[in-house]
């Protein structure tokens, strides 16, 4: 008993730490969007600006050489194509932002319409990030398989992305943790596919890790219980994605499982109109 309320004490600070950590996390990330919209709107500008400079070139077309004109044409193109990048890239990083700002104030139990594949593409590559942030000689092959052209549904967006994370985060780990012992041909590779089945959407993340032993399939689910080492998982992620899954969207949430060949996780979730 006094060994089990040591362990629930531990779990609640490591909590503690992660609801302080989630409230800096929405900080960092309301300041981050300030000078990310500024970045964004000066590189439209720029754009403008440089359709403005190749109206000017072209009135002035006779005035310059052959070789002279083709060099400035070149740089125009270039610069144009390096502003696309800018803005393409600050919006899918102000995209993140939004996301995390919703998983840090998002109202319990709201459903919102939301675009499925979006929300999945986005927290699937947050977590490919992070680990890359703490693991250096991480490095995976994610193969993207989202249906077209799916309707928006009404889910409870911060809750879904923290299901999303949370196996992604385990597929993450579990390749790494085989790549640490396996031979150089072993290819750590994560397939992700979202589709719409009848009236459900099912989304699939499988990885070709370590796989899960049958003790670890029969106590996946239960509170405190990883296979992480200290300091690296809390025991209730699972727990959580089943509680998000089946009793906040009436879903099912199923998995398969092979020791050292891999995992697969899927969601089929009710489309709420």
């Amino acid at each position: 008993m006094e060994q089990q309320i040591e362990t629930l004490q531990q779990q609640l600070k490591k909590q503690e730490k992660l609801a302080s950590l989630g409230l800096l996390s929405a900080g960092i990330a309301h300041e981050i969007q300030n000078p990310l919209n500024f970045v964004i709107n000066f590189s439209k500008m720029s754009d403008k600006l440089l359709k403005d400079l190749e109206d000017i070139v072209a009135e002035n077309e006779d005035k310059f050489s052959e070789d002279d004109r083709e060099e400035v044409e070149d740089i125009v193109a270039d610069l144009k194509d390096n502003m696309g990048k800018i803005v393409e890239h600050g919006e899918r990083a102000i995209s993140i932002i939004r996301g995390i700002l919703l998983v840090s104030r998002g109202k319990d139990n709201e459903y919102l319409p939301t675009d499925i594949c979006k929300l999945v593409k986005e927290y699937v590559w947050l977590s490919y990030h992070a680990m890359r942030a703490n693991q250096k000689d991480f490095n995976i092959s994610i193969h993207e398989d989202y249906e077209e052209q799916l309707p928006q549904m009404m889910v409870i967006p911060q809750d879904l992305s923290r299901a999303v994370l949370n196996v992604m985060n385990n597929a993450c780990y579990a390749v790494w943790r085989k790549s640490q012992g396996a031979d150089a041909d072993y290819k750590p590779e994560v397939n992700i596919q979202v589709k719409s089945e009848g009236d459900d959407v099912v989304i699939s993340i499988a990885d070709n890790g370590e796989g899960m032993t049958d003790e670890v399939k029969q106590k996946l689910f239960d509170n405190f219980f990883t296979t992480k080492p200290i300091g690296h998982g809390t025991g209730l992620g699972m727990a959580i994605v089943r509680d998000i899954i089946e009793n906040k969207h009436q879903g099912r949430i199923t998995f398969e499982s092979k020791e050292n060949e891999g995992t697969t996780f899927t969601f089929t979730i009710p489309v709420k109109k």
